[in-house]
């Protein structure tokens, strides 16, 4: 071969290869063969498919699962709940919070929407063992179905545009100095008081709360009935015996000049006016107070 007809050739290579890479496809065979490449990016293909898949086949669950319960030593007790009592057994060193989510099946009651009284309000944190629980002890359990709770709120919706304007209005002026309340006020503190202590949270006594009045000047009388979910307001007349789940909400504020005592209103219907006004609360048992009629949800 002569010299110019080499020279032919290697053109005519190097313009094939550039026009093979110019105009190459997935198609291509031709190309695809020429390129010393092309068998590691096909086995790299179902690598990366694989990797793409494998988290979604090792996803774990169980993460989602409550956690157990703890082994060792157990404790039977009565639990009292609306009217009805039941005989559980349950770990001494398992949490409130758990006790809670075990009995969510027995009562049909959320966790979230339980109340456990051990003494007073229990705190999800605290054991039956550090609530001093024994063997036949009594332990009472206060809270609504879910169906009850949408029942009572559902009215809300619609007084919701009603309640806004009278709420931006009371915090304008404080209750103590409104004249609604500060007739009552003027009259000082009743001879029968309870002692108040301010910037302090008790649990609720075993006693009802006494030496308070209503908005007329009579004598109120608050006993909390547990075990029947209800609240008992009484008065010289008589004993008004309210469920819990109906009361609608609970204000509070400390009267001025005397910060251990508070004005408490709570409503009993869908607006401001449905309001019961109790006047000389111990400050102590306020929250104590809000905790056991709504809860904390």
């Amino acid at each position: 071969m002569s010299n110019e007809e080499k020279e032919v050739t290697s053109s005519d290579d190097k313009s094939n290869s550039k026009e093979c890479e110019s105009s190459k496809t997935p198609a291509d065979s031709s190309c695809e063969a020429a390129s010393p490449t092309d068998g590691v990016v096909t086995d790299n293909q179902p690598q990366s498919s694989e990797e793409a898949v494998h988290p979604d086949t090792n996803e774990v669950k169980p993460d989602t699962q409550s956690e157990a319960l703890p082994s060792g030593e157990a404790v039977s007790f009565k639990l009292v709940y609306n009217k009805t009592k039941y005989d559980i057994e349950f770990p001494l060193d398992g949490t409130i919070k758990q006790l809670k989510e075990h009995l969510s099946s027995i009562i049909n009651v959320l966790p979230a929407m339980q109340k456990v009284m051990i003494k007073g309000l229990a705190k999800d944190e605290k054991t039956l063992r550090e609530l001093g629980v024994t063997k036949g002890a009594k332990v009472m359990v206060v809270g609504s179905k879910l169906d009850d709770v949408v029942n009572v709120n559902t009215p809300k919706s619609d007084s919701s545009s009603s309640e806004k304007p009278s709420t931006t209005t009371s915090t304008k002026e404080p209750l103590s100095k409104q004249k609604l309340h500060r007739k009552i006020l003027d009259k000082g503190l009743p001879d029968d008081v309870m002692p108040g202590i301010k910037n302090s949270k008790d649990v609720l006594p075993s006693y009802p709360l006494s030496g308070m009045v209503n908005k007329h000047g009579g004598k109120v009388r608050l006993t909390f009935k547990l075990e029947l979910d209800q609240i008992w307001i009484g008065t010289k007349e008589r004993t008004e015996k309210i469920n819990m789940n109906h009361i609608r909400q609970v204000v509070s504020e400390a009267i001025e000049g005397y910060e251990q005592y508070h004005i408490m209103g709570l409503q009993l219907g869908p607006t401001e006016a449905s309001r019961y006004w109790i006047y000389w609360v111990p400050a102590q048992y306020v929250d104590a107070i809000r905790d056991t009629v709504l809860g904390k949800w």
